[in-house]
């Protein structure tokens, strides 16, 4: 009997532990599921290697970007603090994880950039990049979003942004961003947005769309 009990008891244990590791592929093969319908969701967007959309509304390059600053955006989306209602229902529902994946996977794409713009601005664009606009306050784009606007952590990438999406951004920057009454980093970057002129935000959105 006593033997009888321990083989009972050895083939119980290998059942729950067969159970076991089924439901754990299950809820791997559920998740990867999930992420894969997500990740197509946002390719019919922003392109399919996250390259950004050139159209009547241009949807920004994701593809190198930060994976903190996606994140960040998206809570921002989430927490009302970023004004687009697109955005803000795409965002909702993800969860934190998802979320994460997301980020990460666009951070490792490393598609061609547009480049567009006027082709004269550009050596305009590069200096205000680079030495910033000490008469109207404006400090170098290159100080916080570095030398090959590659960005860190929250600071965002801007090499091989879309050029009229960083345009759209810069003059409209009050409009989308900082809203509602909590702290958001994006206000540092209102005061530079406001005292730039429109022909000095042309030129430094040229400049940076065709960085590597």
């Amino acid at each position: 009997m006593r033997v009888g009990l321990r083989l009972a008891l050895a083939a119980s244990s290998l059942l729950m532990a067969f159970c076991a590791s089924g439901h754990a592929q299950e809820r791997a093969a559920s998740a990867k599921g999930a992420f894969e319908a997500k990740l197509e969701y946002c390719k019919t967007c922003h392109g399919l290697q996250g390259q950004g959309y050139l159209g009547y509304f241009p949807m920004p390059r994701l593809a190198g970007q930060q994976p903190e600053y996606i994140e960040a955006q998206l809570r921002a989306f989430i927490e009302r603090r970023r004004s687009n209602p697109i955005m803000r229902n795409v965002a909702h529902v993800l969860s934190p994880a998802m979320i994460s994946s997301l980020a990460n996977h666009f951070h490792h794409l490393n598609s061609p950039p547009f480049g567009g713009g006027p082709r004269g601005a550009v050596a305009t664009g590069k200096r205000i990049y680079d030495e910033g606009l000490p008469e109207s306050n404006v400090p170098a784009c290159s100080a916080c979003h570095g030398a090959e606007g590659k960005g860190q952590n929250e600071i965002p990438r801007l090499a091989g942004q879309l050029y009229p999406y960083m345009v759209g951004q810069l003059t409209g920057w009050g409009k989308e961003r900082g809203q509602g009454t909590a702290v958001d980093t994006s206000a540092i970057m209102a005061p530079t947005a406001h005292n730039l002129t429109r022909s000095q935000i042309e030129a430094v959105a040229a400049y940076v769309s065709n960085l590597q």
